[in-house]
């Protein structure tokens, strides 16, 4: 079991690595490409592509092939997208980027949903929680291809190379790693009971938990994919600035996944839930609304803090809402990814129109509506 819990905290320290460097070099790949934010909007349409291919084809890939299976595919694809990308910058050709972003998203899209359903599979073997600190590891990735790509920022260090640093990185996890999850988990348990081929019937809990769920996964995504732009366009720091924000941002999210253990066990998810989406709501009202950048900046450390617990705890309470917990975690799984990974594209498009502040007020707003519905995740109003 240890193995297998390592096996999980590396793809998921994988994946933050690979988003992050993305993220902190979208400044100097937007200006390699010539994009504007509506161009860079289309660019990011190939990630939105790939992931809901991925996101859809999942549930039914994790029934023929099980979880292992399903989340190797998925990281390598992670993995030989960033070649494709620093191809796609080296020639200065925003398709070949999108493409490689599509090959992106199509890869976080299959593993994503692998990997969590594997890990809510260990939550319950070993009754302790861990989607939490499973998160935690995907945010400590995004703070350590944070700090290389501002790094690498700083020293104007070619975006292709670093892409392809970060690729050679990755492999040897991969080789070390892909034997350690079960083979047969997702297959299995669709041999044995029939119901969990389908979704769980709509139900209001359930319903109310995915909502909390894309509003929260929606509120990290946009700073991924947004906050370095944001800062610099919006508010007026330099790129290697902008870059710092985004580090405070994930650093910020990597302390609250990691320490919120003792705050879930003590107030539980719904008290956990309404907290954070007002402190992230609070976060996102500073950066959006402030005229001083340092101010602005400083209040990405509140977004990342209030956005922290909101994902893997509402898919925890997904999985205790119901019969077939797996299914339900498959389900809002996909609720919440469809957000993290195509929501930010379409904020590209707003914020092309209206500037990227003003497309942040549809996230605040949809963040101040998870904190409304938040006691959907209240243990004692759970299905048994």
């Amino acid at each position: 079991m240890a193995r297998r819990r390592a096996a999980l905290c590396a793809f998921f320290l994988l994946q933050g690595i690979a988003m992050a460097s993305w993220v902190t070099r979208t400044p100097a790949i937007r200006d390699a490409l010539g994009a504007s934010v509506a161009e860079m909007g289309m660019v990011l349409l190939g990630l939105a592509v790939g992931s809901m291919t991925g996101i859809l084809a999942a549930g039914r890939l994790v029934t023929l092939w099980g979880t292992r299976r399903l989340a190797l595919l998925g990281l390598a694809l992670i993995v030989a997208s960033l070649a494709v990308m620093a191809a796609g910058v080296a020639a200065g050709w925003a398709p070949l980027v999108a493409a490689g972003l599509l090959c992106f998203g199509l890869g976080m899209g299959l593993a994503e949903i692998a990997v969590n359903v594997e890990g809510a599979e260990v939550e319950r073997l070993t009754a302790r929680p861990l989607l939490h600190a499973l998160h935690g590891f995907f945010s400590l990735g995004t703070v350590a291809g944070a700090l290389l790509g501002i790094g690498l920022t700083a020293v104007d260090f070619p975006v292709p190379w670093h892409l392809l640093l970060v690729m050679a990185g990755s492999i040897p996890v991969l080789l070390a790693y892909r034997d350690a999850i079960p083979a047969r988990l997702g297959m299995a348990e669709r041999r044995d009971a029939a119901p969990t081929t389908e979704a769980p019937k709509p139900e209001s809990k359930l319903l109310l938990i995915g909502l909390v769920v894309l509003a929260m996964a929606l509120a990290e995504g946009a700073a991924n994919d947004w906050l370095p732009l944001l800062m610099v366009d919006e508010h007026g720091l330099s790129p290697t600035h902008g870059s710092l924000v985004f580090l405070g941002f994930a650093a910020a999210m990597t302390a609250g996944r990691f320490g919120g253990g003792a705050f879930l066990r003590r107030h539980g998810p719904a008290a956990v839930l309404r907290a954070s989406a007002l402190l992230a709501a609070l976060g996102l009202a500073l950066v959006i609304f402030a005229t001083n950048p340092v101010l602005a900046g400083a209040a990405g450390l509140l977004w990342g803090l209030g956005a922290a617990l909101g994902f893997p705890v509402a898919l925890s309470a997904a999985g205790q809402s119901g019969p077939d917990p797996a299914a339900r975690v498959r389900v809002v799984a996909t609720a919440g990814y469809v957000a993290f990974l195509v929501g930010p594209p379409l904020l590209g498009f707003v914020g092309e129109e209206f500037g990227l502040r003003r497309a942040m007020l549809l996230v605040l707003a949809l963040v101040l509506v998870a904190a409304v519905v938040a006691p959907a995740a209240r243990p004692s109003a759970l299905r048994r």
